[in-house]
Order: C-alpha cells, then structure tokens, then sequence
C-alpha cells in the first residue's frame, strides 16, 4: 500500500491507528495530545492511558480510538530536542519504527502520523521529517500497510535549506521564464527576435550548468511540433499506421523486462498500490494518468529522454509551466530516485504527490 501526505488535523484523518505524540506520563496537556484527547474522548481515553502509566521515550503504548475515526491509538513518546547527540535520532526513529510494527501486529491496514516531537520538544521539522521518511521508506519495502504522515500547516512541513534552494533555482530558471514568456507572446517582430536570442542564451547556459554537474542532456534539433507529427514524405500513412511504435502497456513492461525488476518491485518503488499496478497489467488499453507515468518513470529510475518517450505512449508530455512536471524532471536529471524523498518535495512546492 502506497504513502501518502496530507495538509489535516490528524484527529478528522480515517485510518485504523492514529499515532499521538504522547506525554510520558498519563497527562494530556497541550499540542497533538491534547487534541486527539479531547476529540477521542477526553473521560475515557485518559482512564484507559491512567492504567498503562509510564511511557518510556521511544516505546509504545496502545489504547482503544473510541470517537477517533479509528480502531486504535498508538501513544508514543518522542525525545526532547537538546542538541543532537543525546539519541534524539534514535529515539525519534524507535518511535516511528514500533509504532509502525505494532500497526502490523493488530493487523491494521492504515496507520496516520503526525510529525512526532516538533512540537514542544523542539526537535527541527527538517531533521524530524528526514527521519520520519526514511523509516516509511525501509518499512514498506518489506511490509503492506498504507502509511499517511498528516501535516498540520504549512509552518510544520520544512524542507533542509539544501533542497529548497537547488528546486527553487530550478523552479526560478524554467517556470518563471515560461510564465514571463507567454505573458509576453504579443510584440513586434523585432522584441520577439531579440526575446527569443536572450532564451537561448539562457538555454545554452542552463544547459551547460547541467552538463557541468554530469547530467548531460541531449540537444533536440529546433522543429515545430507540428513537423515531428507529420507523416514522412517517402513513407505512405498505411505503412506507418501498420508500423504503429509500441503501446503505453507494451513498453512499459518492456523496460521492466529490461530492467529485471519483479512487478511487487515496481509498484512499490511508484508508490502504487497492488490492484491499481495489477490493472495496469491486465488492461493493454490501460490510459494511465499523467502522474502515474511519472510515478513510474521514477520506479523504473529512467533518464530524461526515457521519460519524454514513456509519457507520449500515454498521450501525455512534461510542461514546462508546470510545477510538479519541473521538479519531476529535475529529480530525473540528478538521479533521485527516491519516490518518497521525491513526494516530500513535490507536497512542499505544489501539495502534490506522486504515485498514489
């Protein structure tokens, strides 16, 4: 079952267990805690937590979810954020990992985490995020069980400083000048002529750049969209629709062939789930959506020029005004793979993930 990240209050989410980010005694007073308390049922949930007692930090506890649109609350406590080398990483990560264990002891198929101790103990949401994301990642390789990390702001979602500037850099040399572009499409020939020179140097530049970091590209030769659809001059239209290139489904599995993945493989490393890859497989005329291309592109761990192919199998094409399509794009060029790492991105930019 897939990941996924959602902008909620983690007391209106609908899964089996609802994780809360517990006090280490039996106390709610603020925060996460005190919000899942008082919509499960303040009474009742703090007699049940009243009788387990202390919770050492990292452990678990599990209580009923009773008005939680739940079946269980897993209570865990998280460390208090002092400086990093106190085993606030391995406490944090022991949080996530027992809690995801024990979902898959009760045989829950749905678990919901809130970012665990980047409240009131201060750890940073960057790091605490980086952590949490790696767990899911290491655990669905191995496991079913759908995973939703419930953000409750924006403030609550940080990306390290790293990331934010080489996406909004890339953001910035492609979307804007899109933007400026067809803001601008009206003029004299001559602003046009000099309009379209300054984006070739600005091409040639971002090209070289990219080239530089060893992500080389290769130059598409300048031809309207309309000349690559038409039909070659000494070849009849009959022979080409008889010669008609491989299918969405074909090639797709193909390259799975190719790349000696199993299947399971595949629609994990998509952020699929299995009835949604399996009806892929069995319909030839499967019309995928345009992120589920993506999504597998990025399974599949294709270069720029596979990618471009595999999404005009599918009628679909990268826009270069298009948030998602431009971090997609720039995850291919650096070879991050990561569909996980890859979503936390996309939802930090666009609210958007792949995959799911």
């Amino acid at each position: 079952m897939p990941f996924k990240i959602v902008r909620n209050d983690i007391t209106k989410v609908k899964a089996d267990v609802i994780v809360n980010t517990a006090n280490p005694n039996p106390i709610c007073v603020s925060g996460t805690d005190l919000a899942i308390y008082e919509a499960a049922g303040k009474e009742q949930l703090l007699a049940e937590r009243t009788g387990i007692g202390k919770i050492a930090r990292g452990d678990i506890a599990v209580t009923g979810a009773y008005n939680l649109k739940a079946k269980y609350i897993i209570h865990t406590v998280g460390p208090v954020w002092t400086d990093g080398k106190h085993q606030e990483f391995e406490i944090l990560e022991s949080c996530y990992r027992k809690s995801l264990q024990k979902a898959l002891n009760l045989q829950c198929t749905s678990i919901a985490f809130p970012l665990i101790s980047t409240g009131v103990y201060g750890f940073p949401k960057d790091k605490a995020l980086q952590i949490a994301i790696t767990v899911f990642s290491q655990f669905l390789l191995e496991n079913e069980i759908e995973i939703i990390l419930v953000v409750f702001d924006k403030r609550s979602f940080q990306l390290s400083g790293q990331i934010i500037g080489d996406i909004d850099s890339y953001i910035d040399t492609n979307y804007v000048r899109e933007s400026h572009r067809k803001e601008y499409l009206i003029g004299n020939r001559r602003s046009t002529y000099i309009k379209g020179l300054a984006e070739e140097d600005s091409n040639e530049e971002m090209l070289q750049r990219e080239e530089t970091n060893n992500y080389p590209i290769k130059k598409v030769a300048n031809m309207k969209l309309t000349e690559l659809c038409m039909p070659l001059e000494n070849i009849s239209l009959e022979d080409q629709l008889t010669n008609i290139g491989a299918s969405f489904h074909d090639k797709l599995f193909e390259l799975i062939d190719k790349a000696h993945l199993d299947n399971k493989d595949v629609w994990k490393r998509a952020n699929l789930d299995r009835k949604h890859f399996s009806k892929i497989q069995c319909d030839h005329n499967y019309h995928p959506k345009k992120k589920t291309v993506m999504a597998l592109c990025i399974a599949l761990q294709l270069n720029l020029e596979q990618s471009r192919d595999l999404l005009a199998r599918a009628d679909w094409a990268f826009s270069p005004s298009s948030k998602v399509d431009l971090i997609v794009q720039k995850a291919i060029i650096d070879k991050q793979y990561d569909i996980m790492q890859l979503n936390v991105t996309l939802f930090r930019y666009t609210n958007e993930i792949l995959g799911v």
